[in-house]
């Protein structure tokens, strides 16, 4: 009985939040939201560009003689890196343009 009691004044309560206007307010939501995805996107391809350069200086120190065949598919690699960080920051350009 008792939780039944609760379910009721809970639901009763909640009636007039869902029956409110859409307020303006939802500004600062997509401004954090678009912070938080360049910020994600700039940790990821930070990481990902250190784990990239990390790895190639440690087959360079290993073998000097792979550093030209290393060389070009390192660089590709971390311009596809860096694409994704570029993604994140159109994508949080057009969120900051919806204010």
């Amino acid at each position: 009985m008792k939780k039944a009691f609760y379910s009721l004044v809970t639901f009763f309560a909640a009636i007039p939040a869902f029956a409110m206007e859409e307020t303006t307010s939802g500004g600062g939501y997509i401004a954090m939201a678009a912070g938080i995805t360049i910020g994600i996107a700039a940790l990821g391809g930070a990481l990902g560009q250190g784990k990239v350069g990390s790895s190639a200086m440690e087959g360079i120190a290993r073998n000097p003689q792979a550093q030209k065949e290393m060389f070009v598919p390192m660089i590709i690699g971390l311009a596809l890196i860096e694409s994704l960080v570029i993604y994140a920051l159109v994508i949080a350009f057009q969120l900051v343009g919806k204010l």
